[in-house]
């Protein structure tokens, strides 16, 4: 773990972020991965409801992740256009207009926020790679798009890459 990593997860357990950790969520495992992606790519594998961050050929470090819902799933290639650590959540419309008792803007570090611990926006699109306060929701079609993570893991994602990575959603 590096120096920065370790104060960033020191950081958010001060915040009491990661006072309600999943067991399920877990250091990222090297697994055997066949792409023609460069090392440093993320790539999302929305039917497998599983995130590899290449980093190597043939190999991967693997997550598991909540994905968009049946008709809210998206895919195509991006970059990753900025990063955030306990970011402010304002609904998009189609959220809003689905459950109009949303405030228009959740504090981050609030409970409620779902965007958890770190979110990474993705170029031209209204999607990000974020954190969750609901750990139950990782590993199924649940959200409008965005790619749900565990916290410590995009914690863990925000700490290998940076504002320009490049990201690859498969259906």
């Amino acid at each position: 773990m590096s120096n920065i990593h370790a104060i960033l997860v020191s950081a958010l357990i001060a915040t009491g972020i990661f006072a309600s950790a999943s067991p399920a969520a877990a250091a990222p495992e090297t697994v055997a991965f066949a792409t023609n992606a460069l090392p440093g790519t993320v790539v999302v594998e929305t039917g497998e409801r599983r995130l590899y961050l290449i980093v190597s050929r043939g190999f991967a470090l693997r997550y598991t992740v909540g994905v968009g819902r049946q008709g809210r799933q998206w895919s195509g290639t991006s970059s990753i256009a900025a990063k955030y650590l306990l970011p402010n959540w304002a609904p998009p419309l189609a959220i809003k207009h689905d459950k109009p008792s949303l405030p228009d803007l959740i504090a981050g570090g609030s409970p409620a926020n779902p965007m958890g611990a770190a979110a990474m926006t993705l170029a031209g699109t209204a999607y990000a790679i974020h954190g969750t306060n609901a750990p139950d929701s990782i590993g199924g079609f649940v959200s409008y798009g965005c790619i749900r993570m565990y916290n410590e893991d995009i914690v863990d994602l925000f700490g290998r890459v940076g504002v320009g990575t490049a990201v690859i959603v498969e259906p």
